[in-house]
């Protein structure tokens, strides 16, 4: 599961990076070009995808130790 969530916040970063290039008239060649809403919806996008790889890779908290062996 880890590691999907690692791969959609992959994408989502590589998207939005060229959605903002787009959308900021650096990367022509579609009908976002030269649209700055692009550029805004790439930003969150590329936030989203740092949030989707950090919590993907943020360690879980170690279980419990175990209690004295039973006698």
């Amino acid at each position: 599961m880890r590691a999907l969530i690692t791969i959609i916040g992959i994408l989502l970063v590589i998207l939005g990076t060229v959605w903002v290039l787009q959308g900021v008239n650096v990367l022509p060649g579609s009908f976002m070009t030269g649209d700055v809403r692009w550029a805004i919806y790439g930003a969150i996008a590329v936030v989203g995808g740092i949030i989707l790889i950090a919590a993907s890779r943020r360690r879980r908290s170690q279980p419990p130790p175990a209690g004295p062996p039973a006698v």
